[in-house]
């Protein structure tokens, strides 16, 4: 089991479409979801290969200048790496706050030592559109989380609650 990469981050923000039109038309990333209600915007530098690689999402409750952010994700390799850390993390008595499909991806949420929010994840090539979050387990046999995950995208709609 290993971390493969960096896969995205997130922040949470005041001023959604100015930051919105920062990371869009200054840096030139490109828009893949949003969702105008709960305030998120998905952004990638690579949208061809990457769904998104940066979530801004209204919510920031740290003062101005405070240095914070959303969550920090760490993609993985395979299915069987995502359980393995399912198990380290509850050997390791790890906080984890969820366990997730996200149609395009299957992901562990939980918080490091000093409470920040981290995301362990293995893409699934399929275009799923965001925000998608039901609950999985991981504990479950490979072939179960499967046919779990195809279940929950039949029963259709985001499931997406932000977490404060």
């Amino acid at each position: 089991m290993a971390i493969a990469e960096l896969g995205h981050t997130g922040l949470w923000v005041d001023d959604l479409p100015l930051m919105r039109d920062f990371y869009e038309r200054v840096l030139g990333l490109t828009v893949t979801d949003h969702d105008d209600d709960i305030g998120i915007v998905f952004l990638s530098a690579r949208p061809g290969v990457e769904h998104h690689e940066f979530v801004l999402q209204t919510g920031r409750t740290a003062p101005p200048g405070a240095k914070q952010q959303h969550q920090i994700s760490w993609r993985v390799e395979s299915l069987d790496d995502i359980r393995a850390f399912h198990r380290r993390f509850a050997e390791e008595g790890v906080k984890v706050q969820q366990e997730v499909t996200h149609g395009n991806a299957f992901g562990i949420y939980f918080f490091d030592p000093e409470g920040n929010r981290n995301e362990v994840y293995l893409r699934i090539d399929r275009d799923i559109p965001q925000p998608f979050r039901k609950s999985i387990d991981f504990g479950l046999p490979a072939e179960e989380i499967y046919a779990e995950a195809e279940r929950l995208l039949d029963d259709g709609g985001p499931a997406y609650r932000p977490v404060q």
